[in-house]
């Protein structure tokens, strides 16, 4: 069986602040950040809306392009979430 891994980008309530990850399970990624079950930035700043993510094969390029969108400014990040998700709605909340 094909290991699958995610990029993914998370956000505050208002949209305010984005958080890039890298996961090989993202729903169980997700739960985390929601739960708060690490100290850090997405718990300290409550950003666990996933309003976006990609699918890739292998870690090696799933991990190149979170280093690559995590360098991005923030308007092309923004660009980028529109492109897919125009009204920045929370892809995971029927996943729960």
């Amino acid at each position: 069986m094909e290991r699958v891994y995610f990029t993914y980008i998370t956000t505050t309530k208002n949209n305010r602040m984005f958080y890039v990850g890298v996961t090989s399970n993202l729903a169980g990624r997700i739960l985390q950040h929601k739960q708060k079950v690490t100290p850090g930035y997405t718990s300290q700043y409550n950003v666990t809306k996933l309003v976006y993510y990609e699918e890739f094969g292998d870690i090696y390029t799933a991990i190149a392009r979170e280093k690559q969108l995590k360098n991005w400014h923030r308007q092309w990040k923004i660009n980028l979430i529109k492109q897919n998700n125009p009204t920045f709605k929370e892809l995971a909340c029927e996943w729960y």
